[in-house]
């Protein structure tokens, strides 16, 4: 049974990182077919990260207050729903409206999965099922755009939603038989203002990052959306100071151990997705790959998270986390600032050493947070901090996609600006240049692909140089945070 519930588990975070992918895979198809606007379908991806890391932390609470086992196959019930409604929605505004409901179930499914493993297992034990837990989200992050590819090929786009939910209706019949009841851990009600707040705030400042790339840090939409999202935490922290049996207990933040996880938490999102979702259009856009071409690259780049996480496991029998996970992100590093040094054009060979050196960094702190996790918490505040973690690593992605993209065009505008008249669409510009659209770029300046083209290159290696500056900063401030408090020593 105990292994059923592992692999219940491992089925649930397989979903998670299919729903990020898979739906990219069929958008051209879904909008041939549905006739969906540019926005439209781009609140297919977005609406399910929005929802799924607001819910995250809510998520992970109400697994102590309401029982694991109920939460998780609730959870799944509602992703199933969600799903298999996607594939007969009749246009795209439902598919988005369904994608929030898509993460609200994924939310709740993997908090309540993840927080019951954390009884089951202590130590090095943990930290094995935690790799392999690590190991299957990479799974899914790998090969799931090539899965999804490969059923659009024999079949219309739905099937993707089908098999998703197929995914998920045996992992609720896995959960059904192998996990065993168990009674609420919390007392008293869930600590619904403090949870509603919370949620919306988070969503309103995700809906902000969201927003900001396409219209700018100081459009109307984007201030209010921040102004009202800051209003509303400092809304929750007062709730959470007054209630009895708070959501979050706010004492977490003044241990170091706990904060350097949320750190981890974060980091993948600079150092890795980032690259995840801007290389293929440098790839396609700037250096005319194709896109099977451009589609082996990124295999590169996630294919290590197979097997680093499990490494890493192994690797705690002579090392301390914190010093894989510094070794690890100090890799990650070398990674950025090698890809850095590779010009325009660079071949697949050329490019494929930095990608797998990107990757298998970052493979070691991935494979050993989710543990880590756990394991600077009481055991009946697992809940909880499971759905912070995952709060921030969901939410960490948005806020890294928005800041990168937007560092990017401001280079590439700076870079234009020295060199050609303030008259012309240099924003506009530098914009449609970030995202890879170099054709359009050039339109928009009458020409100069040349120097479009030298400007893009220099600001993306400008861009992988701070990351590369992140990643080293990041490796020295883990271990400090997880250091060991000293005893301090008595004269006798």
């Amino acid at each position: 049974m105990l292994t059923l519930q592992v692999l219940a588990a491992c089925l649930t975070g397989l979903l998670i990182p299919l729903c990020f992918t898979g739906p990219a895979v069929v958008l051209p198809a879904l909008a041939a077919e549905l006739r969906g606007s540019a926005t439209a379908l781009n609140w297919v991806i977005n609406a399910y990260i929005l929802s799924y890391g607001s819910a995250m932390m809510v998520a992970g609470s109400l697994t102590d207050v309401l029982g694991r086992r109920r939460v998780w196959l609730a959870g799944l019930a509602l992703f199933c729903a969600a799903t298999l409604a996607i594939a007969v929605a009749p246009s795209v505004a439902w598919i988005a409206a369904l994608r929030l409901l898509q993460g609200l179930g994924g939310a709740a499914a993997f908090a309540a999965a993840m927080s019951s493993l954390a009884p089951l297992f202590r130590g090095a034990a943990r930290n094995r099922v935690m790799s392999v837990l690590g190991t299957t989200f990479g799974l899914g992050l790998a090969f799931g755009p090539l899965a999804a590819g490969a059923m659009l090929e024999l079949a219309r786009w739905p099937a993707v939603f089908y098999a998703t939910a197929a995914l998920g209706g045996g992992g609720m019949l896995l959960v059904w038989t192998s996990v065993p009841a168990d009674a609420p851990c919390g007392k008293g009600r869930p600590d619904w203002p403090g949870a509603i707040s919370f949620s919306v705030a988070l969503a309103l400042l995700t809906l902000a990052m969201l927003l900001a790339p396409e219209h700018g840090w100081r459009s109307g939409g984007v201030l209010l959306s921040i102004t009202a999202s800051v209003l509303l935490f400092f809304i929750f922290i007062r709730i959470e100071r007054r209630t009895a049996q708070p959501m979050l207990d706010l004492t977490l933040f003044r241990q170091r151990r706990f904060v350097a996880v949320q750190v981890l938490a974060a980091s993948p999102a600079f150092l890795f997705i980032v690259l995840i979702v801007m290389l293929p259009g440098r790839f396609i856009g700037i250096d005319h790959m194709s896109a099977l071409a451009a589609g082996r690259l990124m295999t590169a780049l996630a294919a290590p998270l197979l097997l680093v996480p499990m490494l890493a496991a192994l690797l705690l029998r002579w090392f301390e986390p914190a010093t894989l996970c510094a070794a690890g992100l100090l890799l990650a590093a070398a990674g950025l600032a090698w890809l850095a040094q590779v010009p325009g054009h660079g071949g697949t060979a050329a490019l494929a050493g930095p990608l797998l050196l990107v990757g298998a960094g970052i493979g070691l702190p991935w494979g050993l947070m989710d543990g880590m996790a756990l394991s600077v918490v009481d055991t009946d505040r697992a809940g909880m901090a499971t759905g912070i973690f995952n709060t921030v690593r969901i939410s960490a992605d948005g806020v890294a996609l928005a800041l990168a993209g937007a560092t990017l065009a401001g280079l590439i505008g700076a870079a234009l600006a020295r060199q050609l008249p303030s008259d012309l669409p240099l924003l506009a510009a530098a914009s449609r240049a970030a995202l890879g659209d170099m054709q359009q770029a050039t339109q928009l300046l009458g020409g100069q692909e040349a120097l479009l083209r030298a400007s893009y290159d220099a600001a993306f290696r400008q861009l992988l140089h701070g990351l590369a500056g992140l990643a080293v900063a990041l490796a020295a401030l883990v271990p400090y945070l997880l250091r060991k408090k000293e005893r301090r020593l008595t004269k006798a």
